[in-house]
């Protein structure tokens, strides 16, 4: 603190700096996590993140929280995405680009998807967390393309997301061509010509 600092102004400092430093964690750690996996180096994370493993620690005590963090943090950025697009881009483009979009996020996340079925405790609320973000968001895209008659009405979000979910964990070198093909032919069945 300065000496023409007062405390509140100190104290609003340091929450800033604590919130630039936890997405800055989170950050990296995504990057990191893409990059090389879930197990990763928690070292290399804050190496990446330019803070200090004690910064880290304290803001994500065990891996598991930081894993659920950059997750949750994830789930919400791709399903947030859904409301954007509705307000952005006509029913049925909102549809297929959030889809895709939906596909890349559940593509790049085999990781956490295995910590999830690890049993641990700590990630027991998030398959809810997941649906409960998803499905709404995919909801409100189909009623919106629906209400448009740009697709098809008796499509429910739930199996929606499991069959593109699925079609996403696809494995090989050809992965990504592979996923967007099917996805595509999903998104072409949706759609009224």
């Amino acid at each position: 603190m300065t000496g023409t600092q007062k405390p509140s102004e100190t104290a609003r400092t340091l929450r800033a700096d604590a919130a630039r430093n936890e997405d800055a964690v989170l950050q990296a750690a995504k990057d990191v996590f893409l990059k090389s996996g879930v197990d990763a180096p928690v070292r290399e994370v804050a190496s990446q993140a330019g803070v200090g493993l004690g910064t880290l620690y304290r803001r994500f005590p065990k891996r598991s929280d930081l894993i659920k963090a950059v997750f949750r943090r994830e789930i919400d950025a791709c399903a947030d995405a859904a409301q954007e697009l509705k307000q952005t881009r006509e029913p049925r483009d909102a549809l297929a680009e959030w889809l895709m979009r939906y596909a890349g996020f559940v593509g790049t996340k085999k990781g956490l998807a295995t910590a999830l079925h690890s049993g641990d405790d700590a990630y027991a609320d998030l398959p809810a967390y997941f649906r409960d973000r998803f499905e709404p968001a995919l909801a409100g895209l189909l009623d919106n393309a629906k209400n448009a008659g740009a697709t098809r009405a008796d499509i429910k979000p739930y199996d929606l997301l499991r069959a593109i979910g699925n079609i996403s964990m696809a494995e090989g070198d050809d992965r990504d061509a592979h996923v967007d093909q099917m996805v595509s032919l999903i998104i072409g069945g949706l759609l009224k010509p």
